[in-house]
C-alpha cells in the first residue's frame, strides 16, 4: 500500500496579508492598513494543508531559509498533519518567500519575494518518498525555476511507478507562459487553471477556444471560474458545477482550496462530479475567513461549515 494519498513538491512560504488600504498608493505618504494577518501561503502549501486537513495523507518537499518564517511554515502544515520529514532548510544566506497580499474591492496586488521559492532542486527531492503515493501534485510552476528543464524527467518517473499526476501552474509573473510546459503537459493527468490562466495557457482569446484548445492537451482540465463555480473538460464532455452562494470575506487561496477539495475525491476514486461539488465546497470554505488555510484550521468551524452545506443541499 502506498504510503500517502498525496505527495506534492513544491514552495513553501508565508503571506502577509494587509486589508483596508486606499485605492491609491500616493508615493512618500504613510498608508494605514485597517487589518493584518500573517498566514500559510504559497499554493504548494496551501493545498498540502487544506487537503491534509480533510483527511488524506500527504507527503510535502519543500526548502526554506533556516528562518522564523521557515519555522513557522513548516510547524502550520504539520499542524495539519501533513508529513514534512523531506523539507530541507538551506543554509543561513537562503531566506524564506514571502508574499504580501494587497486585496482591494475588485482586484488584489500581490508581490512576492521569491527567496528560496526558486532554490528546489532535484538534489532536494526524494524520489522514493514522492512516488510512495498514489497521485502527485505540482504547483507554482512558473516560480519553480530551480526545477524548470528537470520537471518532464520528474514526472516520467512517478507516471512510471504508477502515480497520477495534476498541475496547477498559477501565474506566470513574466506573462510569457511557456518556460518548457510543452515538455511538461504530456505526463499531466489534470490540469487546474481559472479562466485566466486557461486563456493564457491555450492561448486563445475566450473561455470557450480555450477550454476546447486544453481538452487537446491534456485528459481532464478542470477551469475554476470564482462566482460561476467550476467546469472540467474531458474531450468533448463538459461538466459545469455551480459555486455556493456566500459572502465573500477573503478570496486568497480559494483556487488552491478548490484543488485539494476536488482531489481529497480524486484519490479516493470518486466520479468527477462528486470532485468537482467537493473542489467547490473547499473553495467555498476557504473565502468565508483571511487567508488560505485559516477557515481549515479551526476543525469545529470547518465541520460545522461542512455539516450546514450538506443539510442546505439536501433541502435545494
Amino acid at each position: 500500500m502506498p504510503r500517502f494519498d498525496i505527495t506534492i513538491a513544491g514552495e513553501l512560504n508565508l503571506d502577509l496579508i494587509l486589508y483596508g488600504l486606499p485605492e491609491a498608493l500616493p508615493p512618500e505618504r504613510e498608508l494605514l492598513a485597517v487589518e493584518m494577518m500573517l498566514t500559510l501561503g504559497s499554493s504548494s502549501a496551501i493545498v498540502a494543508h487544506n487537503l491534509a486537513s480533510l483527511g488524506c495523507k500527504v507527503g510535502f518537499s519543500s526548502c526554506v531559509g533556516s528562518d522564523q518564517f521557515g519555522e513557522i511554515a513548516m510547524a502550520r502544515l504539520k499542524a495539519a498533519g501533513a508529513d514534512v520529514s523531506t523539507i530541507r532548510q538551506l543554509d543561513s544566506d537562503a531566506k524564506t518567500g514571502l508574499t504580501v497580499i494587497l486585496p482591494r474591492p475588485k482586484w488584489r496586488n500581490i508581490l512576492t519575494y521569491i527567496g528560496a521559492i526558486s532554490l528546489l532542486e532535484p538534489r532536494h527531492l526524494d524520489m522514493d518518498y514522492l512516488a510512495s503515493a498514489r497521485h502527485f501534485h505540482l504547483s507554482s510552476y512558473f516560480l519553480q525555476r530551480g526545477l524548470h528543464g528537470h520537471v518532464p524527467e520528474l514526472l516520467r518517473e512517478l507516471k512510471s511507478a504508477g502515480l497520477s499526476i495534476s498541475l496547477d501552474t498559477n501565474d506566470d509573473p513574466d506573462d510569457i507562459w511557456d518556460s518548457g510546459l510543452n515538455e511538461v503537459l504530456p505526463f499531466v493527468d489534470i490540469l487546474f487553471p481559472n479562466g485566466r490562466e486557461a486563456m493564457k495557457l491555450s492561448r486563445c482569446d475566450d473561455l470557450n477556444s480555450a477550454l476546447s484548445r486544453l481538452s487537446e492537451m491534456v485528459p481532464l482540465s478542470v477551469v475554476k471560474l470564482g462566482a460561476k463555480g467550476a467546469v472540467a473538460c474531458r474531450g468533448q464532455e463538459r461538466i459545469h458545477s455551480p459555486a455556493l452562494n456566500l459572502e465573500v470575506v477573503d478570496p486568497v487561496g480559494a483556487g488552491d482550496s478548490f484543488d485539494a477539495g476536488f482531489l481529497s475525491e480524486y484519490v479516493r476514486g470518486a466520479a468527477i462530479e462528486a470532485c468537482l461539488a467537493k473542489g467547490n465546497l473547499a473553495g467555498a470554505l476557504s473565502i468565508t475567513r483571511p487567508g488560505g488555510t485559516e477557515a481549515f484550521r479551526d476543525v469545529a468551524y470547518r465541520e460545522r461549515f461542512f455539516e450546514e452545506q450538506a443539510q442546505e443541499a439536501q433541502l435545494r
